[in-house]
């Protein structure tokens, strides 16, 4: 059985500006993954880098809808797993939910990896909500481990 976590957050941006801000690499840039090799597109694979972390995956996108849905798989083959971002237009903010499912429920460091993840997705929600709301680019990449 798979095992997920969710994020969820409102951002007082319009469904539209906030999906831009995930799917354009350059936008991105700004509150999350330093570079992407391209926007996401359905059916294409993209790869993110963290330059200050010295890291990056692929990123293979199976779903794209417009102000609406997400879905992608990203990580390890042995660990790949789901994320899809929901985005729920509401007067004039957005609802932003990320659910990432497929983690092993028998993974010795399932709890770990659950609060990690957990903690990753809130951190790029609050990162994304203060740079679309308020302008502000150096939270990205702040987070010491």
């Amino acid at each position: 059985m798979d095992t997920k976590v969710t994020a969820k957050m409102k951002i007082r941006k319009p469904a539209n500006e906030v999906f831009e801000a995930i799917v354009n690499p350059e936008k991105m840039g700004n509150y999350w993954f330093s570079t992407g090799t391209g926007r996401l597109e359905e059916g294409q694979t993209v790869t993110w880098r963290y330059e200050e972390y010295g890291a990056e995956g692929k990123v293979h996108v199976l779903e794209l809808e417009t102000a609406k849905k997400i879905v992608f798989n990203w990580g390890e083959p042995e660990a790949e797993t789901t994320v899809t971002m929901n985005f729920l237009e509401e007067e004039d903010s957005a609802i932003v939910e990320v659910i990432e499912a497929g983690l092993k429920e028998d993974d010795p460091y399932l709890v770990q990896k659950m609060m990690g993840q957990t903690g990753g997705w809130i951190y790029m929600l609050s990162c994304l909500k203060a740079y679309l709301e308020h302008g502000i680019s150096d939270l990205r990449a702040s987070l010491i481990h």
